[in-house]
């Protein structure tokens, strides 16, 4: 089972929102997930990033892969 942390988008019609979450890659986008770690608002000045640092590294040692776009936020939030 290939785990990925990655992004579900959540809001209305262009006003994008979304939620962090850590899921199975065979599951849709926006579908089933296992734990939510995570917000990030791209429409705030700045952009909103809020993480549960503590379970995105455990996510991460257990084998966890997150895509480009997760990678860097949590770069630019000092977690990787």
């Amino acid at each position: 089972m290939a785990v990925k942390i990655r992004l579900r988008r959540m809001g209305a019609k262009k006003n994008p929102f979304y939620r962090i979450v850590v899921a199975d890659s065979r599951y849709p986008r926006d579908g089933r997930f296992i734990e939510e770690i995570g917000t990030y608002n791209p429409l705030t000045e700045p952009v909103q990033v809020k993480v549960d640092a503590e379970a995105a590294k455990k996510w991460i040692a257990n084998g966890a892969q997150p895509t480009d776009k997760v990678k860097a936020l949590l770069k630019s939030n000092g977690v990787i």
